[in-house]
């Protein structure tokens, strides 16, 4: 039997995970694609993309049940 509930839930998680990591990378592209690129928009971006990385990585951990045992 189905956990509605507790498919609902993934449901969103995922949802929300992939639309975040998506808007992490492309605000770092965005703030290292500008003309005007200052020091600080430049570690910005570089730390969009570190964040987003660090997701991506978070995730993989979560689906590989040998990381977490």
């Amino acid at each position: 039997m189905i956990d509605w509930s507790a498919f609902v839930v993934v449901a969103l998680v995922a949802l929300f995970s992939a639309a975040a990591l998506v808007s992490l990378y492309s605000l770092g592209l965005r703030l290292l694609t500008v003309e005007d690129r200052t020091p600080v928009r430049t570690a910005a971006g570089y730390a969009c993309f570190v964040v987003c990385a660090l997701g991506v990585l978070y995730g993989i951990y979560l689906i590989i049940p040998g990381f977490h045992r």
